[in-house]
């Protein structure tokens, strides 16, 4: 499967050293398989840190066999609550080496500050919250999961 990570800059040797903050599943290495989703992320960390809007390409290699993947489904109940521990700073997406699911839209914050100071409950949440329809994320928590799965192919600058 080929997957992309959109960038300021050309990433042949991914790694998770250099995610600085946790997003919807932790902090890792993300991947997607949209290209189109990726090259929209690039151009946001231009608009953020300069540079070019790069989109990286790799080839994904599918035995996850030895690696704790969590896959999530399009039930937003489990969903919600990953990634609000998660925007919260809490680390029990360090139990996995990949986790994959859903986008979680620009209103997120939003969403996790109701939810987390009791505005709203969970399945007031739950509605009011999107994920971006058709696009998705593979989130590399673990190095391992990083060398035993991802092959870089090429870039392109978009």
């Amino acid at each position: 499967m080929i997957v992309y990570h959109g960038s300021s800059e050309v990433v042949r040797q991914p790694d998770i050293l250099h995610s600085f903050r946790a997003l919807d599943f932790g902090k890792g290495f993300y991947v997607t398989t949209v290209r189109e989703q990726a090259e929209r992320w690039a151009r946001r960390k231009v608009v953020l840190v300069g540079g070019r809007a790069i989109v990286n390409q790799y080839q994904m290699d599918d035995d996850m066999t030895e690696l704790q993947v969590k896959r999530f489904s399009d039930d937003l109940s489990d969903w919600i609550e990953f990634v609000c521990d998660c925007r919260d700073g809490k680390l029990g997406y360090q139990d996995y080496d990949l986790i994959i699911g859903m986008v979680a839209n620009d209103k997120v914050f939003r969403v996790v500050d109701m939810y987390h100071s009791g505005i709203w409950d969970k399945e007031r949440a739950i509605m009011e919250i999107r994920a971006y329809p058709n696009y998705d994320q593979l989130a590399f928590i673990t190095q391992i999961a990083i060398d035993k799965l991802l092959r870089f192919k090429g870039y392109l600058e978009v």
